[in-house]
């Protein structure tokens, strides 16, 4: 079997030879054109046509429950974002070097949505690059080049992030002022904040040995590819004092927890009560569309802005500002921060049930719509990386999307759209139940 482990539910290609011929053509026609970099999810990949909502659609109309997807963060092609973005593209679609009202408008927007520390947002294309900027920021802020990330977190693609995703892979080497800590797991004990900040003072203490100083500390508050750890809320207040201390920067890498999706709070952040001194933003900001953000203080990027020229052709251009104000309409007419907190809370109540009745999930946990469920092995505390991408599987031959997570793949991936309600959960669960049903 080809290495595939280090996207989790990767499809193997070796088994292409199983598909149907139509899909078996599609699958062989893209690796000869876009090359072997370039993963499928699931053992029987999905061909979608269509999206609506919390629904994916296949090439014959079958409806697939997206249990996964945090991009379209107001569901699938949502009318209001959609007419946002033709109407725009209809009447100018240009950079930022220009005065525009529209970019203003926004950025007023979304400032007002943080603590009124960060008063400066600067716009780039994804996630990748927001968080290229924010290093670029933090080590000419700071004179350092250290950054402290978490074992198995990523942050991106570019070269600079890809050198702190340490979830990519062996092949991708971590850069040489990366100081990696574990993850905050187990997390709900009391001292937790305090166990998790000892692990970055003493990461702190060995760069400073190494003759590194600390540029930043960044974070996915859920971290998500850790395995999902949210709790208990307010464990990373430490973590900033600690940072601060050593003269570095907290960098809040928002790109999976914003934009309402922990249901308690609009920013990951503010559940755990601190503010960081740059936030990242990246794809569910425009519901897809290219367009992703550096929410900063002021103070941080003072001397930066003065002394560095930063442009951004694409980010920030016209259309996608209209896509991301559309998204702040929808999050704030539909009531999708507080739907993420009830429709959370009963998702993980449904979850954890479900986990009751089986040896083979040993925990549960989550915050708003982004869930997690652990698989081990009967009787042991082993993680069980092959029964939860069997379930995965399971899940999609039952027509529900999700995926798995963690540094041993152990762990189910939950986060939908946040127009996800009861009724879906409710699909989810029978689905679960049936796959769980199968295992043997």
């Amino acid at each position: 079997m080809p290495d595939t482990a280090y996207m989790v539910n990767s499809f193997d290609i070796e088994t292409v030879d199983n598909l149907d011929p139509e899909l078996r053509r599609i699958v062989q026609r893209r690796a000869a054109l876009l090359g072997p970099a370039y993963k499928l999810f699931y053992r029987n990949p999905v061909r979608f046509v269509r999206g609506q909502g919390v629904h994916l659609y296949d090439a014959d109309g079958q409806a697939y429950l997206d249990a996964y997807n945090n991009v379209p963060s107001v569901g699938h092609c949502h009318p209001r974002v959609v007419e946002a973005i033709a109407r725009q593209a209809g009447t100018l679609n240009t950079h930022t070097r220009y005065a525009s009202d529209l970019i203003l408008d926004y950025a007023e927007r979304l400032l007002a949505t943080y603590p009124a520390e960060l008063g400066h947002v600067m716009f780039t294309c994804t996630g990748s690059e927001a968080v290229d900027l924010a290093l670029r920021i933090a080590r000419f802020q700071t004179g350092g080049e250290g950054v402290i990330i978490t074992a198995n977190a990523y942050h991106g693609v570019t070269t600079a992030t890809a050198e702190i995703s340490p979830s990519l892979g062996p092949a991708v080497p971590l850069g040489r002022s990366i100081w990696t800590v574990p993850a905050p797991v187990p997390a709900g004990t009391a001292d937790a904040g305090q166990a998790f900040a000892a692990h970055v003072r003493a990461a702190i203490a060995d760069m400073s040995r190494h003759g590194v100083k600390l540029a930043a500390f960044i974070a996915d508050s859920l971290f998500s590819s850790d395995g999902i750890w949210p709790g208990p809320a307010g464990f990373l207040r430490p973590v900033v004092d600690a940072v601060h201390e050593a003269g570095g920067l907290y960098i809040a890498d928002e790109v999976q927890p914003g934009f309402g999706r922990t249901g308690d709070a609009m920013w990951g952040f503010q559940r755990h009560g601190i503010v960081p001194d740059l936030a990242v933003m990246g794809k569910p900001m425009g519901n897809g569309m290219p367009i992703a953000g550096v929410a900063a203080r002021p103070e941080v990027v003072e001397d930066f802005g003065n002394k560095i020229r930063y442009f951004n052709t694409f980010g920030g251009n016209s259309v996608c500002i209209a896509a991301a104000a559309a998204v702040l309409d929808v999050i704030e007419a539909e009531g999708l921060q507080e739907n993420a907190r009830t429709v959370g809370h009963y998702l993980l109540d449904t979850l954890t049930g479900i986990a009751a009745g089986t040896p083979r999930i040993s925990g549960t946990r989550g915050a708003g719509l982004y869930a997690a469920v652990d698989f081990v092995r009967p009787g042991t505390a082993e993680p069980d990386g092959d029964a939860a991408i069997r379930v995965v599987n399971g899940l999609r031959e039952r027509h529900v999307l999700i995926s798995a997570t963690g540094p041993d793949g152990n762990t189910l991936k939950i986060r939908p759209p946040l127009p996800f309600g009861t009724e879906h959960v409710d699909q989810l669960a029978a689905a679960l139940t049936a796959t769980l049903a199968d295992l043997r």
